[in-house]
């Protein structure tokens, strides 16, 4: 691991002008990803900004009727909540999916939200990676690439985002809270949150230097039957190969987000529109443009079957 310096900050905008003034600083929290890429040189900030002391770890409710979930609540924290487990059930089957419950216990909601990917390409400093060493081509494209995306990929990078919670948060049209350097607060949706590849995978975000993730907020409930299917090669503590994250209301319409197929959680109008059609219709409309390879083309007809199973258990 690379020595760097280290504060603690006093206020969300002190921690964001703190980061801001020091190139490549990093925010620190949980801590779960980054130093796991600190101990592989993968990531070697210089300097890290603590974050826990900045009162971000409530939740609350929003005038409108919503949830605000701190950027700092710990993940069984959230998913244990009786407001989410009540009204937002997806989201905490989602998180529950996700990790161990020793890893839930430190790791928080702005931290899932910035989780990098865990192609292994990526992970192995001896390949060329462009989202760890920029226009250093992409290993994968020519490797083997069963966990790897087949969904708004590009030719260099088609890493998937890790997230369980994300793709929760995506079904659901969460909106993230953040404050920048100089004070400014801004609104987020989710879907315009995280950026596919295209030539600049390294740009997983659109937060701006030293921007800081405050909090993320969820709109009045729902309603209907909120499932999260995972599949993956063991039964815990491993990745999706596909999720399914679905709201489906009593009449078979809803929403549908989908996890371990592309750069960002994937949800596309269009296979919300098809749902009542049935899960091959949406499927369809969820994989229009799809470029899978030899090794990982399975997915699109295992999140086929994956939505089906959903739809069939959200009717029973």
């Amino acid at each position: 691991m690379k020595s760097f310096t280290f504060e603690r900050a006093a206020s969300p905008q002190e921690a964001a002008a703190a980061a801001a003034a020091k190139p490549g600083a990093k925010f620190i929290a949980g801590g779960t990803n980054l130093l796991d890429l600190m101990k592989l040189e993968i990531e070697t900030p210089q300097h890290l900004v603590d974050v826990n002391g900045l009162g971000l770890d409530r939740i609350e409710a929003t005038e409108e009727g919503g949830l605000r979930i701190g950027a700092l609540v710990r993940n069984t924290n959230m998913a244990a909540d009786e407001r989410v487990r009540r009204d937002y059930g997806v989201l905490t089957r989602a998180v529950m999916a996700g990790a161990s419950g020793q890893l839930r216990n430190k790791a928080t909601t702005a931290g899932n939200l910035l989780q990098r990917t865990r192609c292994p390409y990526f992970y192995d400093t001896n390949m060329a990676c462009n989202k760890r060493q920029p226009g250093s081509g992409c290993s994968a494209l020519e490797g083997y690439s069963r966990q790897l995306g087949v969904v708004g990929v590009s030719d260099a990078c088609i890493a998937t985002n890790p997230s369980d919670m994300n793709v929760a948060l995506r079904v659901l049209d969460a909106d993230i809270e953040t404050v920048k350097p100089d004070g400014a607060t801004r609104t987020i949706a989710i879907a315009e949150f995280h950026r596919l590849p295209g030539d600049t995978p390294h740009v997983e975000t659109v937060l701006e230097p030293g921007e800081l993730i405050t909090a993320v907020t969820l709109p009045r409930p729902l309603g209907g039957t909120h499932v999260y299917r995972k599949v993956r090669d063991r039964a815990s503590y491993a990745f999706a190969l596909v999720s399914v994250a679905a709201v489906i209301q009593p009449d078979g319409s809803g929403r549908v987000a989908v996890g371990g197929v592309a750069h960002k959680p994937w949800r596309v109008s269009e296979a919300d529109a098809a749902l009542t059609s049935g899960a091959g219709a949406a499927a369809a409309k969820l994989f229009d443009g799809a470029r899978p390879t030899e090794h990982n083309a399975f997915k699109i007809p295992l999140t086929e079957r994956t939505l089906a199973a959903v739809m069939t258990q959200a009717r029973n």
